[in-house]
């Protein structure tokens, strides 16, 4: 991983722009120092092969730029890649801007619903930081949830971020979205992967060019880390948006648009036929890049634009 983040690729209101201040990031998580190394180019870095350094880091990210105290995750949960996580907030926020005539909804009249939201609880910390929004984040993990509901403590936030229990593991909005509910949008990062086998070779090739540097290292097998049903499901990536988007129809009238990021390219394709024999109104594809890594989101809605307008502007009034 470079220690500059791709910033000219970033969404332009991604605040992880331009090189990493390491001396700031230190200066307000003195914890980081410890985890300094000197690249192979030269250049003042953090050790990214290392589970430990990457937590500290990312606590230092969102301390030094959302303000976010005492972020913490237990030991093996995923540890999510920051400035990714905020380009697909951004992306949604541009996707509803196009229901608002180039207006983002901003604020707590509008809620969004994290599905997985994990023990980091990144998007929901995030989107309210960046627009106000309030979110219900949920998880089938209650401790993945203790650890987020430790955050949101820590930093007022119990009040903007309802964390709940998916006590139906397969299901994504059954339980959680209460009866009369309205989302603006969903958002989720699904598992990927279709195996345990799986998801353990895309992690050692991972590791491996990030040991580049140091081919006689003994590198761990997760550096950002990641449960099971964080990282892989049976069917994978494929099967768990298929499921989602049949369960969508169920919640149209609660949902303006429903999201999910998909990792596969050659997904796409397919899930839109799916989306076209459910009969999703409106399907758009968002691209997002870091650097040389491509990704998306895939966005549905079951409403038209003007419902979609006057749903908006309902909740701003």
């Amino acid at each position: 991983m470079s220690t500059q983040p791709a910033g000219a690729l970033l969404h332009p209101r991604n605040r992880h722009q331009g090189r990493y201040d390491f001396a700031a990031l230190i200066a307000v998580e003195p914890r980081l120092k410890a985890f300094m190394i000197t690249n192979p180019y030269g250049k003042e870095s953090i050790d990214f092969a290392n589970p430990a350094a990457v937590r500290v880091f990312n606590a230092a990210l969102l301390k030094q730029l959302y303000g976010i105290q005492n972020w913490q995750i237990p030991e093996g949960y995923l540890c999510p890649p920051v400035p990714g996580r905020a380009d697909y907030v951004h992306g949604l926020a541009d996707l509803l801007a196009g229901d608002a005539q180039g207006v983002i909804p901003r604020g707590a009249n509008f809620t969004v619903l994290d599905v997985g939201t994990g023990a980091n609880c990144i998007y929901p910390l995030l989107g309210h930081h960046d627009y106000g929004w309030r979110f219900i984040a949920s998880d089938i993990d209650q401790q993945a949830l203790s650890s987020a509901a430790e955050t949101l403590a820590a930093n007022a936030l119990t009040q903007v971020i309802d964390l709940r229990l998916q006590r139906v593991k397969s299901a994504f909005f059954h339980t959680v979205l209460r009866e009369g509910e309205r989302v603006i949008c969903t958002l989720c990062n699904p598992p990927f992967h279709s195996s345990a086998a799986q998801a353990s070779s895309g992690s050692e090739r991972k590791w491996r060019n990030l040991g580049k540097q140091d081919p006689q290292r003994k590198l761990p097998t997760l550096n950002f880390g990641g449960k099971s049903n964080e990282l892989w499901c049976k069917g994978g990536e494929l099967t768990f948006v298929r499921s989602m988007i049949k369960e969508s129809c169920e919640y149209a009238e609660q949902v303006l648009w429903f999201t999910t990021l998909v990792s596969k390219s050659a997904h796409i394709r397919l899930l839109q036929r799916v989306l076209k024999q459910v009969g999703a109104v409106d399907v758009q594809v968002c691209t997002m890049a870091q650097g040389q890594k491509q990704s998306r989101f895939l966005a549905w809605t079951f409403h038209t634009a003007e419902q979609r307008q006057a749903w908006l502007g309902s909740a701003q009034n």
